[in-house]
Formats: C-alpha cells, structure tokens, sequence
C-alpha cells in the first residue's frame, strides 16, 4: 500500500509539473496574441478574414482555454479531486481533437479559405468611401505592407472606377504616383510567418506536452481510485 501511495505522489507532483508548463505555454500564447492584436490595432476594421487579424484572434482564443485548461490540472493534480482530474482530461481530450481537426481542415482546404478571405476583402473594399474606420485601415494596411489591393491593384477599379485607386497605394517618396505592385494578402501572409514561426515551433512543444500528460492523466486516476479504495487510513494527499 505504502508503495501505491509512494507512486501514485510521484505521478502527482509530475503531473503538477506538466500542467504547470501548460498553463506557462498558454500565457505566452495569449500573450502573442495581445501583442499581434496592439500591433495590427491600425487596421482593426478590415475583415476578420484577414490573416494577421485571424492569427491574433485564435492565438487568444488557444492561450485563453490553455491558461484554464492547464490551472484545472495543477489543482486537481494537488489536490487529488478525481473529478477536476476527470474535467481536464476531458478537456485535453476535446483540444487534442479540435487541433487535429483544424490542421486537417487548413491542410486539405487551405486554397479554399484562402479565396473565401479574398472574397471578404474585396467584398469590403466596396465600402471604402462610406465607412470612414475601413478606410483608415485600408488606407493603413497599404501604407505599412507597401502593397496595393488584395492580389493587385486592380481589385481597386471595380470599386473606385477605372484607373483609381487610394492615395495609399502611392509611393510617398516620389512627385507623382508609383503605386506599389505587391499583393497586400500575400504581404500579411509573409508578416504572419515571419514574425510567428517560433510560435509555431513553441506550439508543437505544447502539442507534445499535451499528449503526454494524457496517459499520466489516466495512470493518476487509476490509482486515486485504486488506493482511496484500498484503505481510508491513509492520507489522501502528499506531504
């Protein structure tokens, strides 16, 4: 029994220390996530669609339910409730299979969502004399991207008439307009990649973190139940 005991605080005080990390890797996730959402704050009006803004978004939305998912393990892991150790493992459960769920779906049909954000962009560029917020972040987003239109400048003309275009898509260091030729989704696409490939990297470390805690998971359950079942003599927490 004494050796039950023995292992089954072994396997707390590891689980302690893997949720712990968890809950680490979900700060500096949503902490990216604030930092991406201050730095894109000049275009806030474009689209959700657009890729910077939608990597800031799930990148809250992942550390937000990593931050909780992992302090529900560190206080069932010390405290031994089975029934917070049983919410985790559900949850890690449930993360696990909406990750490979959307690495599927990004794999599979990334041309398609790639046209769909198009779509909403060019959709909104419409927009562009009437609402005054979207302007300003188009007007932004192409002054700092050095880019003009969606995949070219042209996006522009069914919108602003033939041969027009915004202001911001001039070059401001010469006398008359040079626009600029690069895409300005391609452009966003290289800043994201750019600026998040660790964070890409740290992810699958949090990734490998997650998959083993699982098992340990279960093995910590297993025996709580197994030495609470056992003898009610014993202490039901490790000194």
């Amino acid at each position: 029994m004494a050796v039950s005991r023995g292992c089954l605080c072994c396997v707390k005080y590891l689980m302690f220390v893997f949720n712990l990390v968890f809950w680490l890797g979900g700060c500096g996730l949503f902490g990216v996530g604030v930092w991406l959402s201050f730095t894109q704050s000049k275009f806030s009006s474009l689209p959700l669609s657009f890729p910077s803004l939608s990597a800031a978004n799930l990148l809250l939305v992942a550390g937000g339910v990593t931050m909780v998912t992992g302090f529900l393990g560190c206080l069932g892991a010390l405290k031994e409730q089975r029934c917070l150790l049983m919410t985790f493992f559900v949850i890690l459960l449930l993360l696990l299979l909406i990750e490979v769920t959307l690495i599927l779906i990004l794999s599979i049909y990334h041309r398609e969502l790639d046209q769909k954000a198009k779509d909403g962009l060019i959709q909104s560029m419409k927009n562009y004399k009437t609402n005054k917020h979207l302007q300003v972040s188009w007007d932004n987003m192409q002054t700092i991207f050095k880019c003009c239109g969606v995949s070219n400048h042209t996006d522009w003309y069914n919108n602003m008439g033939i041969d027009q275009h915004p202001e911001s898509c001039c070059r401001q260091d010469l006398g008359r307009c040079h626009r600029w030729e690069e895409p300005c989704y391609e452009k966003a696409k290289e800043f994201i990649l750019s600026n998040l490939t660790s964070v890409l990297g740290f992810g699958v470390c949090l990734g490998i973190v997650q998959v083993h805690t699982m098992p340990h998971h279960l093995i910590s359950l297993f025996m709580s139940q197994h030495v609470s079942a056992s003898s009610s003599k014993l202490p039901q927490q490790c000194l």
